[in-house]
């Protein structure tokens, strides 16, 4: 499956953004799709993940009651709806589908990143 991220961009404190993330191919609903970060200087961390039907989701915990996770098969779409934003959530964001639901496990595949600048 190939994974494209969207939806980055400059944003004030307090603001929201939504990223997007589609994918490929028929058996994209067979997948749990999870959300990563790098901010500058730092290694990569989990953000959030969700199950293959949409009914499970997972977050970290400085993202926790912030950040909403969805997914729409039909579309081939996971969602990362971002509110209250902080500065120190800029970092570039990438989507990753995996086989075997793990939220912070390994992830088979993914997509190119998307800046997310929060800064006034």
């Amino acid at each position: 499956v190939q994974l494209q991220a969207s939806g980055g961009g400059l944003v004030q404190p307090g603001g929201s953004l939504r990223l997007s993330c589609v994918g490929s191919g028929r058996t994209f609903s067979t997948f749990a799709v999870g959300w990563f970060r790098r901010a500058p200087g730092k290694a990569r961390e989990f953000v959030s993940a969700i199950d293959r039907s949409g009914g499970r989701s997972f977050y970290a915990d400085d993202v926790r009651g912030r950040f909403t996770i969805s997914r729409d098969n039909a579309k081939n779409m996971v969602y990362l709806q971002m509110r209250s934003l902080k500065p120190e959530d800029t970092a570039v964001y990438y989507c990753a589908a995996q086989r075997y639901l793990d939220p912070v496990g390994s992830y088979e595949y993914w997509g190119q990143g998307t800046q997310v600048t929060v800064s006034s």
